[in-house]
């Protein structure tokens, strides 16, 4: 009796060695990484030259890409940031810019859920059991293996194969064994057939994650665009701040000099205080344009999700190549900007297709008004022998087959379907009229916007010009005695406003320029993250 215990005991610990073997072997690392591997296997089979360069799109636990901006310190030693430096410290830090990344991925794992609804899912079983009574005592061992499959055409087969043992620990030591072969199809020969009915699902998931990559793009654009709007607003803020410090500082220099000429008794005391009032004015509005700047730049760091204490200005030399480049005019007139827009914009692309969706649920809909009728198939068979189980008694099988119909008697649930969805394709439509409106609306405004900013940048520029001007012939008339020193403050005063206006009309313009290529739908997103322009 101990003997048997003992084997009993063995047995099971082999037995659980086993299993635990082959789940050990299968780690947590493993399934990761076979998902990352179908998952990014899908993007990149659907992503398509025209959305773009294929990199910063894998989300923060996986290694980058090879073409992806590596950044080994996010801030360089000199504590200063290029644009370019921005840029890809935002797409690879920045929050929502992750959140968008795992949006992808996860659409891309949802279809491959629905792919494998069309494998092969294998399945397979083991159990044992000891049993004692006051008679006897027994093991006994059940296996089985087999695998399941939904086709294309509807059908669904099914296929296994059971294997049942028992090994006596008293009596007769000999082995019993048995297998069964059970197979089973279900074909539906009307309602539920058929390639465009069955793999509704799977059509819809794929064009989902086509969606999505065309969704992720779209939001690299126009994130590009903003941090590129952002990191100019900053530099304009720093401009505005030394424009405000070298403007306080001419109005002490006056004020000095008017102190002592009132000394001297060549200048009235009142002049003096009056330049000494516009002299705190000045401090005071220094103050406030750096704590504006300083704020704006605590902003965006937090854009580019850098601690806030982190020690960091933007490059100055950023805004004065584009100073020296000045304003370019794209080469478009409004109506080949709109005629490219309607052509490359992907989010009316996904809204066009959704369209095609629509009709899709029609026809499916409409399909399950019908009648049901099935065609139901199944087989079983036993091996020979109670230790001969390579061979199985096909003749001695047990068969069947038969229909199942259901009648369309009763369709209130799929009546309501249909017109539902005929319904959402009317929608759907209606919706695609829409956004194609407001892509050609988008277009006129970013269009007009263009040629306001072009035209506000010349008029300030004429502006300035005048403004620097009359301050360069205001020490002349000083010394002339025809300026007095209101003037002389009042012509100090016109240069800070031209030059603040005339930095942030060039900002605006070339905000509206990205913002222009980006509506029209050929901005397109560098391996480094910066910007250019689709070559039609």
């Amino acid at each position: 009796m101990f003997f048997k215990f003992r084997l009993f005991t063995l047995y099971m610990g082999l037995c659980m060695a086993a299993i635990f073997g082959i789940v050990g072997a299968c780690s947590t690392e493993h399934y990761k990484a076979d998902a990352d591997k179908e998952v990014y296997k899908i993007i990149d089979d659907k992503w398509k030259d025209n959305f773009g360069s294929k990199v910063n799109y894998t989300i923060s636990d996986l290694p980058a890409s090879p073409n992806d901006v590596r950044i080994e310190n996010a801030v360089p030693p000199s504590g200063i940031i290029t644009l370019a430096q921005a840029v890809a410290i935002a797409t690879a830090h920045n929050r929502p810019y992750q959140s968008q990344k795992e949006q992808l991925y996860l659409k891309a794992l949802d279809l491959t859920l629905v792919r494998y609804q069309f494998a092969k899912q294998w399945f397979g079983t083991f159990d044992t059991r000891y049993t004692r009574d006051s008679e006897d005592e027994k093991i006994e061992y059940d296996a089985g293996l087999g695998f399941d499959q939904l086709l294309a055409d509807g059908a669904i087969v099914s296929v296994g194969i059971a294997l049942d043992w028992a090994r006596f620990l008293t009596g007769d030591p000999q082995t019993s064994l048995g297998s069964v072969l059970t197979a089973s199809i279900m074909q539906p020969l009307l309602r539920g057939r058929g390639r465009k009915i069955v793999q509704e699902r799977l059509t819809q998931a794929e064009r989902d994650a086509l969606y999505q990559i065309r969704l992720f793009n779209r939001f690299r654009k126009t994130f590009v665009v903003s941090i590129i709007s952002d990191y100019y607003r900053v530099l304009q803020l720093r401009d505005v701040t030394i424009n405000a410090e070298n403007n306080w500082k001419r109005k002490e220099q006056l004020r000095k000099r008017l102190e002592m000429e009132a000394d001297e008794g060549q200048t009235a005391r009142f002049l003096v205080d009056q330049a000494e009032q516009s002299e705190l004015s000045a401090r005071d509005s220094w103050i406030r344009a750096m704590q504006s700047y300083e704020q704006q730049l605590d902003e965006f760091k937090i854009r580019l999700s850098l601690p806030t204490h982190v020690n960091v200005e933007l490059d100055d030399n950023e805004l004065k190549a584009l100073v020296d480049k000045g304003i370019i005019e794209p080469d478009y007139t409004l109506d080949a900007a709109t005629e490219t827009a309607l052509l490359w914009r992907l989010d009316l692309a996904n809204s066009r297709d959704g369209i095609d969706d629509a009709t899709r649920k029609v026809i499916v809909a409409a399909d399950g008004l019908g009648t049901q009728l099935d065609l139901i198939g199944s087989a079983g068979v036993d091996s020979t022998g109670k230790t001969d189980f390579t061979r199985l008694q096909f003749h001695k099988g047990t068969y069947s087959l038969g229909m199942q119909v259901d009648l369309p008697l009763d369709r209130k649930t799929e009546r309501n379907a249909y017109r539902e969805a005929l319904i959402i394709l009317e929608q759907q439509q209606r919706q695609f009229d829409n956004d194609r409106d407001n892509v050609e609306l988008d277009v006129r405004q970013a269009h007009r916007r263009l040629q306001q900013e072009a035209k506000s940048y010349g008029t300030q520029y004429a502006a300035l010009e005048l403004a620097q001007k009359r301050v360069d012939v205001s020490p002349l008339l000083w010394e002339a005695g025809r300026l007095n020193a209101r003037d002389f403050i009042e012509s100090q005063d016109a240069l800070l406003e031209a030059q603040n206006r005339v930095t942030a009309a060039l900002v605006a313009h070339l905000i509206a320029k990205l913002n222009f290529f980006q509506d029209v739908g050929v901005l397109q997103v560098r391996p480094d993250g910066m910007w250019e322009q689709r070559i039609q």
